[in-house]
């Protein structure tokens, strides 16, 4: 059975999700790395990647409303191409557009505080963005 893992990638955090079932995402971590260090960022991916035994990445891919690829979604590309260096699993791109706002808005409906909101938005994101990959993957 492969272990999938969500990724919500930003500027200074990684939001992590697992499914070892391949149906049911969940919140995994969030990991800090230096700004904009995404050699640095890659590493720690890659370490949970081992630890965890991943077969398959999907990498949060950021777009503009109007599918366009802006800067993060070039980084996105990017850190995708430096994770299949060290890594010889699949390693997806999955369009990411609202899963931050719908991971909020679902902590917001569990009365999550906004200490708790703030902390916790990157790896509830990796949720959403494993969770629609697998449900797409299913169907």
């Amino acid at each position: 059975m492969k272990t999938y893992l969500g990724i919500d990638l930003g500027s200074k955090t990684i939001g992590l999700s697992i499914s070892s079932s391949g149906i049911i995402a969940e919140s995994y971590d969030t990991l800090y790395f230096s700004s904009n260090k995404y050699d640095e960022a890659v590493e720690k991916i890659i370490n949970v990647v081992k630890l965890e035994h991943i077969n398959v990445i999907v990498l949060g891919y950021p777009k503009h409303m109007n599918n366009d690829i802006g800067i993060r979604g070039k980084i996105s590309e990017d850190v995708k191409l430096k994770i299949e260096e060290k890594f010889d699993g699949e390693v997806v791109l999955w369009d990411e557009r609202l899963s931050t706002k719908s991971a909020l808005n679902a902590m917001i409906l569990g009365n999550q505080s906004r200490k708790k909101q703030k902390k916790k938005k990157d790896e509830m994101a990796a949720v959403v963005i494993l969770q629609n990959y697998l449900d797409y993957k299913g169907a």
